[in-house]
């Protein structure tokens, strides 16, 4: 069947685009791109032709909290209009683990958005609730950084390699909608700090890191569940210790 993989270009969903080929089925990456735009509507009518799913694994290009809430608002109400025109069965979200627990990050407040958008739409939909990326370990660390000092929550989160998250979102794409969400988590749980300070050092990082209960993530502190997937997770398997690109990440 013909799928479309919203942001097929980038991170996850390339990845996604390679699953589903290896499946058989007709993957189109759609982004700006490849002359796809959610945010005009360049393109949508044409690439949703003959399409049965519809995969969004796009991002804001600004975290900022009025860009990002405009963002996943236009784009994915764009999305499924286009998507309700063309007859679509099926409309499949990633989003992020604990967006509803935390009200004070302009960027999960959007995703809540976004799903509530996808909730309302009459098109059966899944929506993938992901934990936080290997990938993203550097970006974190840079972004809590203060001079030589890392500052960063002390609070439970469980990451996850790319390769685990676009598996994860491709099976739930081929399937069933759920009308529902799934949450999807690494392996294990890790202190946040924890788990930069053991990143930094395989990287011989001089940085120190610190761990402070009042350190913000995403503009919110954190509990020790607010980022931690609930009972019933689909797991992935591959652990940080084994990730093949986690020297390189520090690069």
């Amino acid at each position: 069947m013909k799928i479309v993989v919203i942001g097929g270009t980038g991170l996850i969903g390339s990845k996604v685009v390679r699953h589903l080929d290896e499946l058989g089925h007709e993957a189109v990456a759609a982004s700006p791109n490849t002359g796809v735009n959610t945010i005009t509507g360049e393109g949508l009518d044409a690439v949703m032709a003959g399409a049965s799913v519809v995969v969004d694994v796009s991002n804001s290009p600004s975290f900022e909290d009025a860009a990002v809430l405009e963002f996943f608002q236009t784009s994915t109400r764009n999305l499924l209009a286009a998507e309700g025109a063309a007859g679509v069965g099926h409309h499949v979200a990633l989003s992020i683990v604990g967006t509803d627990r935390l009200p004070e990050s302009g960027y999960l407040r959007a995703k809540v958005a976004q799903e509530g958008l996808i909730e309302s739409s009459p098109i059966p939909f899944s929506i993938v609730r992901a934990t936080q990326f290997f990938e993203f370990a550097r970006a974190m660390a840079d972004s809590a950084t203060d001079g030589g000092t890392v500052r960063l929550p002390v609070a439970f989160f469980q990451p996850m390699a790319s390769d685990d998250v676009a598996e994860s979102v491709t099976r739930v794409a081929v399937g069933k909608p759920l009308n529902g969400k799934v949450e999807i988590g690494g392996p294990e749980p890790v202190r946040m700090d924890e788990f930069i300070r053991d990143a930094l050092a395989a990287w011989n990082d001089p940085r120190e890191v610190v761990g402070d209960p009042h350190a913000r993530y995403f503009g919110t502190e954190l509990d020790e569940r607010s980022l931690v997937p609930g009972e019933g997770a689909m797991l992935g398997h591959i652990r940080y210790s084994e990730w093949p690109g986690r020297i390189m990440a520090g690069r």
